[in-house]
């Protein structure tokens, strides 16, 4: 990016997200630390999938927007999902089709995302063809054979400079997969994405997130979007 140009969230800066939630007192952390956005897993199936039905409790009375992570739902049992946890975003990582990510979309008050698993720039031109005029952004992250999700695997960032260039400014860039509190600085800094998403980047243990992983990386998005 040239310098001097703003970043993609405009003067607001980046955004931080926090994934994979599955305790209150994780929730209650990544608020503490300042995230955004609190992401929970309510599709089944997944190490750290949530039941709808305690998803609500889960996220109560947090500042961070929830964001229902779903995996190939129907258009009504995802707008079913999201009314329980009471989400501000919807974000799709299955094999959607874009009329049933458009029909998500409709179902409430509430912006969608769409993953998209990055093994080149054809992966992201293909997924803003098929989904840019029925999503509010794109979520990147890496790609791992046989995994839905990242999966933790990060992206190229050699490339990534390039990649983004298939995406247009009125899209939500969210960078995901690998990310870490020593390597989020970077990624801001070089790429200036609207928001930064982690899950497995702050745990020691598959499902719990550690405090200090939670503010470290909070703190070194913000300090990296302040830099520029």
């Amino acid at each position: 990016m040239d310098e001097g140009e703003a970043p993609r969230g405009g003067s607001s800066g980046v955004k931080v997200k926090i994934c994979g939630l599955t305790r209150r007192q994780d929730v209650k952390v990544a608020a503490d630390a300042g995230a955004d956005y609190v992401g929970v897993i309510l599709s089944g199936g997944f190490g750290r999938s949530v039941d709808p039905a305690r998803a609500g409790e889960l996220v109560r009375d947090v500042v961070p927007t929830p964001v229902a992570v779903l995996v190939d739902e129907s258009p009504e049992r995802a707008e079913a999902l999201a009314r329980a946890l009471g989400a501000g975003v919807i974000q799709l990582h299955g094999d959607e089709p874009a009329e049933v990510v458009r029909e998500v979309g409709r179902g409430g008050d509430w912006r969608t995302w769409k993953s998209v698993r990055v093994r080149g720039q054809s992966d992201v031109a293909r997924a803003v063809e098929l989904y840019g005029e029925v999503v509010d952004g794109l979520l990147l992250e890496g790609f791992r054979p046989g995994v839905v999700g990242g999966g933790g695997a990060s992206l190229d960032l050699d490339d990534l400079e390039r990649i983004l260039l298939s995406v247009p400014s009125e899209l939500e860039v969210i960078l995901a997969g690998g990310l870490t509190p020593d390597t989020v600085g970077d990624v801001v800094a070089r790429f200036r994405p609207n928001v930064v998403d982690v899950s497995s980047g702050v745990e020691r243990v598959l499902g719990r997130k550690d405090e200090e992983l939670v503010r470290r990386f909070v703190g070194s998005a913000r300090a990296a979007a302040d830099s520029e």
